[in-house]
């Protein structure tokens, strides 16, 4: 028997983003009904998925590994109280199935008897208990069990799904996740503060379902908001499907600068590059924005790395550059975050990258923004050729997701694509951005569809 699924769970099933389930239904090729839809036409609109052979986590796991520095496998389940909750929960749910399903069929034997009591005088009847006779017996033979319907039991207990109000945003909690880490691996920008149970700016009203806390706050809630169901989404995660009422940032704006003494962690020689991360402390992490920039030795450096790991922190220089010559283990004063360099993630087009040399440092950090929201149906990144540093993680972005092309080139004008649909984000040095601006501007594009680092 078909399972209907919302949205969100169906594109977590196929391993698509939501946004192309959008499109497929829109142009007819996927039946919804209420928002919902079938596993039998998932089935039918993805013939290839193959989901004992090819399980939800393993398609992107190479993808995010690289892109997050996760090693994905260690945090697919939850801990054994969260695991605990879920499986009895699902126990619960089986046992009232087979309770309603033994009280049906003692309704329809119990039928079958009395027509046939009844069928010796009425032979209208008597084919009516020979069609119940038939129909029972073809319900009792063992089907093939629906795929799709078993991938979804397992993941709802490796998973749980988290609604957001009041902007309806929606993301899972895999594994051993806490609500505020699921929500910056999905591309939300949950407030928060110290992510460690101090500060109270992460305090969320669970509206529906189960949370349970699994890391220790100081941080002490009142009874009156105890009682109104706040919690700290830095130390609960959800034990099964819930709704929140959460405060997000909006825009850059709506997160404060701060200044943080970091730590070095690498410095890695990338090509013509010099790729260094450093690392915040544990109680105190750098909140932003994907796109946007820091100070150090007051010179400002965009972020290379997205919002979804807020304590490593990647910056890719020239190998003359200040940042260049740090050692590992030497600590430098950061200030940020700067910058309107963001994503327009309401605008409904898709959107289009384009680099040049360091410039794709914020491209980085936005194109793995863009990754983890799950919002867009086709993601391009065009970039210069010569400077083809990191080219092997584009190449396996683009070999990972369905959603996703790039291009290397030095005719980048060849290579676009058409453009009334699209956000270009451009960056690089100041002549090649200027120049390109020039011409995508000359073919067509708005200025409000233009963004680049310097907003010009």
């Amino acid at each position: 028997m078909s399972k209907f699924l919302n949205l969100s769970r169906a594109a977590k099933l196929i391993g698509v983003p939501r946004a192309i389930l959008q499109q497929y239904v829109k142009e007819g090729r996927l039946e919804s009904f209420d928002g919902m839809i079938s596993t039998e036409s998932l089935l039918a609109a993805f013939p290839e998925s193959k989901f004992e052979e090819d399980p939800v986590f393993e398609r992107i796991t190479r993808i995010k590994e690289e892109s997050f520095g996760k090693r994905i496998r260690e945090r697919i389940l939850p801990d054994r109280e969260v695991l605990s909750a879920r499986l009895y929960e699902q126990s619960r749910e089986l046992a009232d199935y087979r309770r309603h399903l033994e009280r049906y069929h003692a309704i329809v034997v119990e039928a079958q008897e009395k027509l046939r009591v009844i069928s010796s005088a009425r032979p209208e009847v008597a084919d009516l208990a020979k069609w119940l006779d038939h129909e029972l017996g073809e319900a009792l033979v063992t089907e093939a069990p629906d795929a799709l319907d078993a991938m979804e039991n397992y993941l709802r207990i490796v998973s749980a799904h988290v609604r957001i109000e009041p902007s309806g945003r929606e993301y899972f909690v895999d594994g051993a996740d806490t609500l505020l880490e699921a929500a910056l691996r999905a591309g939300i920008a949950f407030n928060y503060g110290c992510s460690g149970g101090n500060c109270g700016l992460c305090k969320a009203r669970l509206v529906s379902g189960e949370t349970r806390q699994v890391r220790h706050q100081d941080y002490i809630l009142s009874e009156a908001e105890k009682r109104s169901g706040f919690i700290l989404a830095c130390c609960h995660t959800a034990v099964n499907d819930i709704v929140i009422e959460a405060l997000e940032a909006g825009q850059p704006e709506d997160i404060p600068v701060q200044e943080i003494e970091v730590k070095v962690k690498s410095v890695e020689q990338v090509g013509a590059i010099s790729r260094i991360t450093l690392q915040t402390p544990r109680s105190s992490r750098l909140r932003f924005l994907a796109g946007q920039s820091v100070y150090l030795f007051d010179q400002e450096y965009p972020i290379a790395s997205c919002p979804c790991d807020d304590r490593n922190l990647e910056f890719h220089v020239l190998p003359n550059d200040v940042l260049s010559r740090l050692q590992k283990g030497e600590t430098v004063l950061l200030q940020g975050p700067y910058g309107k360099f963001v994503l327009n993630e309401r605008s409904g087009r898709e959107p289009l990258f384009i680099a040049s040399e360091t410039g794709f440092a914020p491209i980085k950090s936005l194109i793995e923004h863009a990754m983890a929201l799950d919002i867009y149906s086709a993601i391009m990144l065009i970039r210069t050729s010569h400077d083809g540093y990191l080219s092997n993680l584009c190449r396996a972005w683009e070999s990972a997701l369905d959603n996703f092309d790039y291009v290397e080139t030095e005719e980048i004008h060849a290579a676009l694509p058409d453009l009334a649909a699209r956000d270009v984000y451009l960056a690089g040095p100041a002549a090649f951005v200027e120049e390109m601006k020039k011409s995508l501007m000359a073919k067509g594009l708005p200025a409000s569809q233009l963004f680049t680092p310097s907003g010009a």
